[in-house]
Protein backbone atom coordinates (compact mmCIF):
# COMPACT_ATOMS: atom_id res chain seq x y z
CA UNK A 1 0.00 0.00 0.00
CA UNK A 2 2.88 2.62 0.96
CA UNK A 3 3.82 1.88 -3.36
CA UNK A 4 1.05 3.37 -4.17
CA UNK A 5 1.18 7.07 -5.61
CA UNK A 6 -1.28 9.39 -3.77
CA UNK A 7 -3.56 11.34 -5.94
CA UNK A 8 -4.66 14.73 -4.40
CA UNK A 9 -7.39 17.54 -5.95
CA UNK A 10 -4.68 19.32 -7.46
CA UNK A 11 -2.95 16.71 -9.18
CA UNK A 12 -5.76 15.28 -10.78
CA UNK A 13 -6.87 18.82 -12.19
CA UNK A 14 -3.16 19.63 -13.27
CA UNK A 15 -3.23 16.28 -15.44
CA UNK A 16 -6.75 16.69 -16.74
CA UNK A 17 -6.34 20.12 -18.46
CA UNK A 18 -2.81 18.91 -19.74
CA UNK A 19 -4.88 15.78 -21.37
CA UNK A 20 -7.57 17.87 -22.36
CA UNK A 21 -4.77 20.32 -24.17
CA UNK A 22 -3.80 17.50 -25.76
CA UNK A 23 -6.93 16.72 -26.94
CA UNK A 24 -7.44 13.38 -24.86
CA UNK A 25 -10.51 14.52 -23.81
CA UNK A 26 -12.07 11.22 -22.59
CA UNK A 27 -9.06 11.01 -20.49
CA UNK A 28 -8.92 14.38 -18.80
CA UNK A 29 -12.63 13.69 -18.88
CA UNK A 30 -12.01 10.62 -16.06
CA UNK A 31 -9.25 12.79 -13.74
CA UNK A 32 -12.01 15.85 -13.78
CA UNK A 33 -14.52 12.88 -12.33
CA UNK A 34 -11.92 12.19 -9.74
CA UNK A 35 -11.24 15.63 -8.86
CA UNK A 36 -15.15 16.31 -8.17
CA UNK A 37 -15.43 12.96 -5.59
CA UNK A 38 -12.16 14.37 -3.67
CA UNK A 39 -13.69 18.06 -3.52
CA UNK A 40 -17.69 17.81 -4.65
CA UNK A 41 -18.91 21.24 -5.52
CA UNK A 42 -16.13 22.97 -6.57
CA UNK A 43 -17.20 25.27 -8.98
CA UNK A 44 -13.35 25.21 -11.05
CA UNK A 45 -13.71 21.66 -11.46
CA UNK A 46 -16.81 21.89 -12.97
CA UNK A 47 -16.39 24.31 -15.94
CA UNK A 48 -13.15 22.83 -16.71
CA UNK A 49 -15.35 19.31 -16.74
CA UNK A 50 -18.27 21.23 -18.75
CA UNK A 51 -15.50 22.30 -21.24
CA UNK A 52 -14.78 19.13 -21.61
CA UNK A 53 -17.93 17.54 -22.29
CA UNK A 54 -18.37 20.40 -24.77
CA UNK A 55 -15.36 18.93 -26.98
CA UNK A 56 -16.68 15.79 -26.61
CA UNK A 57 -20.10 17.14 -28.12
CA UNK A 58 -22.15 16.48 -24.76
CA UNK A 59 -23.83 19.62 -24.36
CA UNK A 60 -26.59 17.98 -21.86
CA UNK A 61 -24.10 17.72 -19.34
CA UNK A 62 -22.29 20.49 -20.29
CA UNK A 63 -25.08 22.69 -19.68
CA UNK A 64 -25.43 20.54 -16.17
CA UNK A 65 -22.37 21.26 -14.70
CA UNK A 66 -22.21 25.04 -15.78
CA UNK A 67 -25.81 25.22 -14.32
CA UNK A 68 -24.52 23.83 -10.95
CA UNK A 69 -21.64 25.84 -10.67
CA UNK A 70 -23.95 28.88 -11.04
CA UNK A 71 -26.33 27.53 -8.43
CA UNK A 72 -23.21 27.60 -5.73
CA UNK A 73 -22.40 30.89 -6.93
CA UNK A 74 -24.65 33.01 -8.74
CA UNK A 75 -22.23 35.78 -9.31
CA UNK A 76 -19.22 33.08 -11.09
CA UNK A 77 -18.39 34.69 -14.35
CA UNK A 78 -16.72 31.55 -15.13
CA UNK A 79 -19.78 29.79 -14.92
CA UNK A 80 -22.10 32.53 -16.74
CA UNK A 81 -19.83 32.16 -20.13
CA UNK A 82 -19.97 28.78 -20.03
CA UNK A 83 -23.52 28.27 -20.32
CA UNK A 84 -23.77 30.70 -22.88
CA UNK A 85 -20.84 28.88 -25.03
CA UNK A 86 -22.88 25.88 -24.32
CA UNK A 87 -26.26 27.39 -25.59
CA UNK A 88 -24.80 28.99 -28.11
CA UNK A 89 -23.31 25.14 -29.12
CA UNK A 90 -26.98 24.22 -28.60
CA UNK A 91 -27.83 26.73 -31.46
CA UNK A 92 -29.91 28.29 -28.86
CA UNK A 93 -28.32 31.72 -29.81
CA UNK A 94 -31.34 34.11 -28.41
CA UNK A 95 -30.81 32.23 -24.70
CA UNK A 96 -26.78 32.65 -25.11
CA UNK A 97 -27.00 36.47 -25.72
CA UNK A 98 -28.93 36.46 -22.39
CA UNK A 99 -25.83 35.01 -20.65
CA UNK A 100 -23.07 36.82 -22.24
CA UNK A 101 -24.99 40.27 -21.57
CA UNK A 102 -25.04 38.84 -17.61
CA UNK A 103 -21.77 38.12 -17.76
CA UNK A 104 -20.92 41.14 -19.12
CA UNK A 105 -23.02 43.34 -16.62
CA UNK A 106 -20.79 41.60 -13.62
CA UNK A 107 -17.32 41.83 -15.48
CA UNK A 108 -17.24 44.24 -18.46
CA UNK A 109 -13.33 44.16 -17.87
CA UNK A 110 -13.49 40.22 -20.05
CA UNK A 111 -13.21 40.82 -23.67
CA UNK A 112 -14.71 37.84 -24.32
CA UNK A 113 -18.45 38.54 -23.17
CA UNK A 114 -18.52 41.51 -25.85
CA UNK A 115 -17.17 39.21 -28.38
CA UNK A 116 -19.96 36.29 -27.34
CA UNK A 117 -22.55 39.17 -27.50
CA UNK A 118 -21.35 40.27 -31.25
CA UNK A 119 -21.02 36.77 -32.23
CA UNK A 120 -24.39 35.53 -30.95
CA UNK A 121 -25.92 38.64 -32.52
CA UNK A 122 -24.60 37.81 -36.29
CA UNK A 123 -25.82 33.81 -35.73
CA UNK A 124 -29.30 35.15 -34.62
CA UNK A 125 -29.20 37.45 -38.12
CA UNK A 126 -27.97 34.56 -40.15
CA UNK A 127 -30.75 32.13 -38.85
CA UNK A 128 -33.83 35.06 -38.26
CA UNK A 129 -33.18 38.08 -39.75
CA UNK A 130 -32.58 41.81 -37.28
CA UNK A 131 -32.95 40.80 -33.73
CA UNK A 132 -34.98 43.83 -33.43
CA UNK A 133 -37.70 42.55 -35.23
CA UNK A 134 -37.64 39.38 -32.94
CA UNK A 135 -39.21 39.51 -29.53
CA UNK A 136 -38.74 37.49 -26.11
CA UNK A 137 -41.86 37.38 -24.01
CA UNK A 138 -40.00 36.71 -20.40
CA UNK A 139 -43.08 35.28 -18.48
CA UNK A 140 -41.48 33.69 -15.83
CA UNK A 141 -37.77 33.48 -14.20
CA UNK A 142 -35.78 33.23 -17.36
CA UNK A 143 -33.99 30.03 -17.76
CA UNK A 144 -33.22 27.25 -20.40
CA UNK A 145 -35.82 26.67 -22.83
CA UNK A 146 -33.88 24.74 -25.68
CA UNK A 147 -35.60 25.85 -29.17
CA UNK A 148 -36.44 22.49 -29.85
CA UNK A 149 -39.02 22.65 -27.44
CA UNK A 150 -41.01 25.26 -29.40
CA UNK A 151 -43.69 24.86 -31.19
CA UNK A 152 -44.04 23.71 -35.22
CA UNK A 153 -46.55 25.95 -35.63
CA UNK A 154 -43.76 28.85 -34.90
CA UNK A 155 -40.83 26.87 -37.04
CA UNK A 156 -43.43 26.59 -39.68
CA UNK A 157 -44.07 30.21 -39.75
CA UNK A 158 -39.96 30.86 -39.90
CA UNK A 159 -39.80 28.22 -42.34
CA UNK A 160 -42.50 29.37 -44.97
CA UNK A 161 -41.50 33.43 -44.46
CA UNK A 162 -37.85 33.38 -45.60
CA UNK A 163 -36.73 37.07 -44.33
CA UNK A 164 -34.76 39.25 -47.31
CA UNK A 165 -31.56 38.83 -45.03
CA UNK A 166 -31.86 34.83 -45.48
CA UNK A 167 -32.55 35.03 -48.90
CA UNK A 168 -29.03 37.48 -48.89
CA UNK A 169 -27.40 34.41 -47.22
CA UNK A 170 -27.37 32.72 -49.73
CA UNK A 171 -25.39 35.01 -52.17
CA UNK A 172 -21.92 35.43 -50.50
CA UNK A 173 -19.32 36.59 -52.38
CA UNK A 174 -16.31 34.52 -53.60
CA UNK A 175 -14.02 35.44 -51.12
CA UNK A 176 -16.68 35.15 -48.66
CA UNK A 177 -17.53 31.45 -49.33
CA UNK A 178 -13.84 30.65 -49.72
CA UNK A 179 -13.04 32.04 -45.74
CA UNK A 180 -16.13 29.97 -44.74
CA UNK A 181 -15.58 26.62 -46.82
CA UNK A 182 -11.41 26.87 -46.64
CA UNK A 183 -10.56 23.59 -48.79
CA UNK A 184 -14.30 22.36 -49.83
CA UNK A 185 -14.65 25.77 -51.88
CA UNK A 186 -12.23 24.18 -54.43
CA UNK A 187 -15.28 20.93 -54.45
CA UNK A 188 -18.19 23.21 -54.63
CA UNK A 189 -16.45 25.12 -57.44
CA UNK A 190 -15.79 21.81 -59.10
CA UNK A 191 -19.50 21.21 -58.78
CA UNK A 192 -20.47 24.24 -59.94
CA UNK A 193 -18.74 24.01 -63.13
CA UNK A 194 -20.37 20.52 -64.14
CA UNK A 195 -23.24 22.08 -63.87
CA UNK A 196 -22.75 23.75 -66.92
CA UNK A 197 -22.00 20.25 -68.50
CA UNK A 198 -25.92 19.69 -70.33
CA UNK A 199 -24.91 16.13 -71.22
CA UNK A 200 -23.84 15.10 -68.07
CA UNK A 201 -26.31 16.47 -66.15
CA UNK A 202 -28.85 14.24 -68.15
CA UNK A 203 -26.94 11.14 -67.75
CA UNK A 204 -27.81 8.60 -65.17
CA UNK A 205 -25.59 6.15 -63.00
CA UNK A 206 -25.99 2.61 -62.86
CA UNK A 207 -28.53 2.87 -60.13
CA UNK A 208 -30.40 5.22 -61.93
CA UNK A 209 -29.72 8.10 -60.04
CA UNK A 210 -29.79 11.51 -62.38
CA UNK A 211 -26.26 13.54 -61.89
CA UNK A 212 -27.84 16.04 -61.82
CA UNK A 213 -29.44 15.34 -58.36
CA UNK A 214 -25.93 14.13 -56.92
CA UNK A 215 -24.31 17.55 -57.94
CA UNK A 216 -27.26 19.72 -56.83
CA UNK A 217 -27.52 17.43 -53.68
CA UNK A 218 -23.79 18.25 -52.95
CA UNK A 219 -23.59 22.08 -53.37
CA UNK A 220 -26.94 22.24 -51.56
CA UNK A 221 -24.79 20.13 -48.28
CA UNK A 222 -22.12 22.39 -48.73
CA UNK A 223 -24.45 25.53 -48.55
CA UNK A 224 -25.62 24.16 -45.81
CA UNK A 225 -22.44 23.95 -44.06
CA UNK A 226 -21.28 27.10 -45.15
CA UNK A 227 -24.24 29.05 -43.10
CA UNK A 228 -23.41 26.41 -40.27
CA UNK A 229 -19.95 27.58 -39.84
CA UNK A 230 -21.28 31.29 -40.60
CA UNK A 231 -22.93 30.59 -37.39
CA UNK A 232 -20.86 29.00 -35.44
CA UNK A 233 -17.94 31.24 -35.97
CA UNK A 234 -19.17 34.69 -37.78
CA UNK A 235 -16.34 36.60 -40.19
CA UNK A 236 -15.78 39.03 -37.39
CA UNK A 237 -15.11 36.33 -35.55
CA UNK A 238 -12.03 34.55 -37.53
CA UNK A 239 -10.66 38.04 -37.85
CA UNK A 240 -10.39 38.26 -34.00
CA UNK A 241 -8.62 35.62 -33.79
CA UNK A 242 -6.06 36.27 -36.09
CA UNK A 243 -5.46 39.38 -34.60
CA UNK A 244 -5.17 37.53 -31.00
CA UNK A 245 -2.77 34.74 -32.49
CA UNK A 246 -0.58 37.33 -33.93
CA UNK A 247 -0.65 38.96 -30.35
CA UNK A 248 0.11 35.70 -28.78
CA UNK A 249 3.35 34.66 -30.70
CA UNK A 250 4.91 37.89 -30.54
CA UNK A 251 4.02 37.86 -26.60
CA UNK A 252 5.94 33.97 -26.62
CA UNK A 253 8.75 35.56 -28.26
CA UNK A 254 8.72 38.11 -24.90
CA UNK A 255 7.57 35.75 -22.11
CA UNK A 256 8.51 37.52 -19.10
CA UNK A 257 10.77 35.58 -16.16
CA UNK A 258 7.32 35.19 -13.77
CA UNK A 259 5.90 33.00 -16.79
CA UNK A 260 9.20 31.47 -17.52
CA UNK A 261 9.20 30.46 -13.55
CA UNK A 262 5.21 29.43 -14.08
CA UNK A 263 5.45 27.24 -16.84
CA UNK A 264 8.71 25.43 -15.67
CA UNK A 265 7.11 24.52 -12.39
CA UNK A 266 3.62 23.33 -14.31
CA UNK A 267 5.94 21.17 -16.34
CA UNK A 268 8.09 19.83 -13.52
CA UNK A 269 4.63 18.72 -11.49
CA UNK A 270 3.80 17.13 -15.01
CA UNK A 271 6.78 15.25 -15.23
CA UNK A 272 6.55 14.10 -11.37
CA UNK A 273 2.76 13.09 -11.64
CA UNK A 274 3.77 10.99 -14.69
CA UNK A 275 5.97 8.89 -12.80
CA UNK A 276 3.61 8.43 -10.08
CA UNK A 277 1.18 7.06 -12.25
CA UNK A 278 2.95 4.34 -13.53
CA UNK A 279 3.89 6.50 -16.79
CA UNK A 280 7.93 6.05 -16.58
CA UNK A 281 8.20 6.22 -20.24
CA UNK A 282 6.09 9.85 -20.83
CA UNK A 283 7.84 11.23 -18.14
CA UNK A 284 11.56 10.46 -19.09
CA UNK A 285 10.07 12.18 -22.91
CA UNK A 286 8.86 15.02 -20.84
CA UNK A 287 11.89 15.53 -19.13
CA UNK A 288 14.18 15.13 -21.66
CA UNK A 289 12.37 17.53 -23.96
CA UNK A 290 12.30 19.80 -21.03
CA UNK A 291 15.78 19.27 -20.42
CA UNK A 292 17.02 20.51 -24.06
CA UNK A 293 14.88 23.56 -23.74
CA UNK A 294 16.38 24.21 -20.47
CA UNK A 295 20.02 24.27 -21.52
CA UNK A 296 19.66 26.71 -24.88
CA UNK A 297 17.79 29.44 -21.91
CA UNK A 298 20.22 32.07 -20.49
CA UNK A 299 21.09 32.55 -17.12
CA UNK A 300 18.63 35.68 -17.26
CA UNK A 301 15.85 34.08 -18.20
CA UNK A 302 16.26 31.00 -15.99
CA UNK A 303 18.18 32.37 -12.93
CA UNK A 304 18.72 28.26 -11.70
CA UNK A 305 19.25 26.69 -14.73
CA UNK A 306 22.04 24.67 -13.19
CA UNK A 307 20.16 23.73 -10.48
CA UNK A 308 16.98 22.60 -12.72
CA UNK A 309 19.12 20.95 -15.04
CA UNK A 310 20.35 18.81 -11.90
CA UNK A 311 16.78 18.19 -11.00
CA UNK A 312 15.98 16.88 -14.69
CA UNK A 313 18.99 14.73 -14.85
CA UNK A 314 17.55 13.43 -11.60
CA UNK A 315 13.68 12.83 -12.74
CA UNK A 316 14.88 10.74 -15.80
CA UNK A 317 17.39 8.73 -13.71
CA UNK A 318 14.08 7.72 -11.67
CA UNK A 319 12.23 7.18 -14.76
CA UNK A 320 14.89 5.07 -16.07
CA UNK A 321 15.10 3.26 -13.27
CA UNK A 322 11.49 2.34 -13.41
CA UNK A 323 11.81 1.40 -16.95
CA UNK A 324 14.45 -1.55 -15.53
CA UNK A 325 17.14 0.99 -17.71
CA UNK A 326 19.92 0.41 -14.41
CA UNK A 327 23.26 1.69 -16.62
CA UNK A 328 21.27 4.72 -18.43
CA UNK A 329 19.80 5.59 -14.58
CA UNK A 330 23.02 5.53 -13.05
CA UNK A 331 24.26 7.21 -15.76
CA UNK A 332 21.63 10.14 -15.35
CA UNK A 333 21.94 10.58 -11.57
CA UNK A 334 25.88 10.63 -11.78
CA UNK A 335 25.10 13.56 -14.15
CA UNK A 336 23.20 15.18 -11.31
CA UNK A 337 25.88 14.60 -9.11
CA UNK A 338 28.46 16.48 -11.48
CA UNK A 339 26.00 19.23 -11.83
CA UNK A 340 25.12 19.86 -8.38
CA UNK A 341 29.14 19.24 -7.02
CA UNK A 342 30.01 21.97 -9.74
CA UNK A 343 27.96 24.53 -8.38
CA UNK A 344 27.80 23.65 -4.65
CA UNK A 345 24.65 22.64 -4.41
CA UNK A 346 24.35 20.46 -0.88
CA UNK A 347 20.99 19.13 -0.97
CA UNK A 348 21.44 18.22 -4.94
CA UNK A 349 24.34 16.56 -3.91
CA UNK A 350 22.41 14.66 -1.14
CA UNK A 351 19.63 13.61 -3.41
CA UNK A 352 22.11 12.69 -6.01
CA UNK A 353 23.82 10.09 -3.87
CA UNK A 354 20.51 8.45 -2.14
CA UNK A 355 19.82 7.65 -5.90
CA UNK A 356 23.39 6.47 -7.12
CA UNK A 357 23.42 4.37 -4.16
CA UNK A 358 19.94 3.01 -4.96
CA UNK A 359 20.51 2.49 -8.09
CA UNK A 360 23.76 0.20 -7.16
CA UNK A 361 21.62 -1.81 -4.46
CA UNK A 362 19.01 -3.04 -7.24
CA UNK A 363 21.90 -4.29 -9.33
CA UNK A 364 23.68 -6.17 -6.81
CA UNK A 365 27.21 -3.63 -6.56
CA UNK A 366 26.41 -3.69 -2.63
CA UNK A 367 29.90 -2.25 -1.73
CA UNK A 368 29.46 0.54 -4.24
CA UNK A 369 25.97 1.19 -2.39
CA UNK A 370 27.46 1.34 0.74
CA UNK A 371 30.53 3.88 -0.21
CA UNK A 372 27.81 5.76 -2.04
CA UNK A 373 25.53 5.99 1.09
CA UNK A 374 28.15 6.22 3.41
CA UNK A 375 29.47 9.66 2.06
CA UNK A 376 25.64 10.98 2.18
CA UNK A 377 25.67 10.29 5.78
CA UNK A 378 27.37 13.78 6.82
CA UNK A 379 24.50 15.74 4.58
CA UNK A 380 21.19 13.54 6.31
CA UNK A 381 19.19 16.57 7.74
CA UNK A 382 16.57 14.26 9.95
CA UNK A 383 16.76 11.61 12.35
CA UNK A 384 14.01 9.93 10.24
CA UNK A 385 16.75 10.21 7.13
CA UNK A 386 19.37 8.63 8.69
CA UNK A 387 17.23 5.34 10.08
CA UNK A 388 16.60 5.15 6.56
CA UNK A 389 20.29 5.54 5.54
CA UNK A 390 21.84 3.37 8.42
CA UNK A 391 19.34 0.99 7.35
CA UNK A 392 19.80 0.48 4.20
CA UNK A 393 23.71 0.35 4.42
CA UNK A 394 23.08 -2.65 6.99
CA UNK A 395 21.12 -4.27 4.63
CA UNK A 396 23.93 -4.35 2.46
CA UNK A 397 26.55 -5.30 4.74
CA UNK A 398 24.20 -8.29 5.06
CA UNK A 399 23.92 -9.04 1.87
CA UNK A 400 27.60 -9.27 1.50
CA UNK A 401 27.29 -11.48 4.80
CA UNK A 402 28.84 -8.94 6.67
CA UNK A 403 26.41 -9.45 9.80
CA UNK A 404 28.49 -7.78 12.81
CA UNK A 405 28.82 -4.77 10.54
CA UNK A 406 25.29 -5.14 9.67
CA UNK A 407 23.63 -5.39 13.25
CA UNK A 408 26.17 -2.23 14.80
CA UNK A 409 24.25 -0.27 11.47
CA UNK A 410 21.05 -2.17 12.44
CA UNK A 411 21.19 -0.28 16.18
CA UNK A 412 22.02 3.03 14.97
CA UNK A 413 18.92 3.23 12.73
CA UNK A 414 16.85 2.05 15.95
CA UNK A 415 18.33 4.44 17.72
CA UNK A 416 17.82 7.54 14.87
CA UNK A 417 13.77 6.28 14.39
CA UNK A 418 13.71 5.93 18.35
CA UNK A 419 14.80 9.74 18.41
CA UNK A 420 12.37 10.50 15.31
CA UNK A 421 9.74 8.19 17.26
CA UNK A 422 8.54 6.28 14.17
CA UNK A 423 7.38 3.08 14.32
CA UNK A 424 7.40 2.01 11.12
CA UNK A 425 10.83 2.65 10.97
CA UNK A 426 11.88 0.98 14.44
CA UNK A 427 10.25 -2.25 13.06
CA UNK A 428 12.51 -2.36 10.09
CA UNK A 429 15.89 -1.52 11.85
CA UNK A 430 14.38 -4.17 15.02
CA UNK A 431 14.16 -7.14 11.66
CA UNK A 432 17.90 -6.00 10.70
CA UNK A 433 19.18 -6.48 13.91
CA UNK A 434 17.25 -9.95 14.46
CA UNK A 435 18.19 -10.73 11.22
CA UNK A 436 22.37 -10.12 11.64
CA UNK A 437 21.87 -12.12 15.09
CA UNK A 438 20.79 -15.21 13.46
CA UNK A 439 23.64 -14.60 10.99
CA UNK A 440 25.69 -14.73 14.05
CA UNK A 441 24.40 -17.94 15.40
CA UNK A 442 23.66 -15.74 18.36
CA UNK A 443 19.61 -17.53 18.46
CA UNK A 444 18.37 -16.69 21.68
CA UNK A 445 18.84 -12.61 21.45
CA UNK A 446 17.63 -13.23 17.84
CA UNK A 447 14.51 -14.48 19.40
CA UNK A 448 14.51 -11.94 22.15
CA UNK A 449 14.71 -9.00 18.82
CA UNK A 450 12.39 -10.67 16.76
CA UNK A 451 9.40 -10.29 19.74
CA UNK A 452 10.67 -7.00 20.06
CA UNK A 453 9.51 -6.25 15.96
CA UNK A 454 6.65 -8.51 16.13
CA UNK A 455 5.41 -5.77 19.25
CA UNK A 456 6.45 -3.06 16.63
CA UNK A 457 4.20 -4.77 14.01
CA UNK A 458 1.73 -4.75 15.68
CA UNK A 459 1.63 -0.82 16.44
CA UNK A 460 1.87 0.02 12.93
CA UNK A 461 -0.28 -2.31 12.24
CA UNK A 462 1.26 -4.74 9.45
CA UNK A 463 -0.32 -8.03 9.33
CA UNK A 464 2.34 -9.24 6.39
CA UNK A 465 4.91 -8.00 8.86
CA UNK A 466 3.83 -10.39 11.63
CA UNK A 467 3.26 -13.32 9.93
CA UNK A 468 6.84 -13.03 8.52
CA UNK A 469 8.39 -12.22 12.02
CA UNK A 470 6.33 -15.50 13.31
CA UNK A 471 7.73 -17.32 10.88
Amino acid sequence: ESDLPIVSFGNLMSEGLTLSRRGQHDKALACFNDALKLRAGDKHCLITRSKCFLKLGDTENSLKDAEVSLQIDKTFSEGLYQKAETLYAMGDFEFALVFYHRGRRLRPDLHKFQLGINKAEEAIVNCIGNPSLVKLENKEELCFVSRQAESKKDKQKQQSKPTKDQKQMKKKSPKTEQQLLGALYADKAFLEKLLKDEDLMKSSTRQGIKVMDLVLGGISYLNHRQDFWQQQKPMYARAYERKVLRQGRRRDKKQKPSEISRSIAKNMEDIELSLARGSAEESCRKAERMLKWIQKCSENEVPNKNELIGNLHSCIGNAQLAMGQMEAALHSHKMDLDCARQNALTDSVSRALDNIGHVYARIGKFQQAINTWEEKIPLAQSSLEKAWLFHEIGRCYLELDKAEVAQDYGQKSLQSADEEGDVEWQLHATVLVAQAQVKLKDYPSAILTFERALEKARLVPSEAAQNAIIA
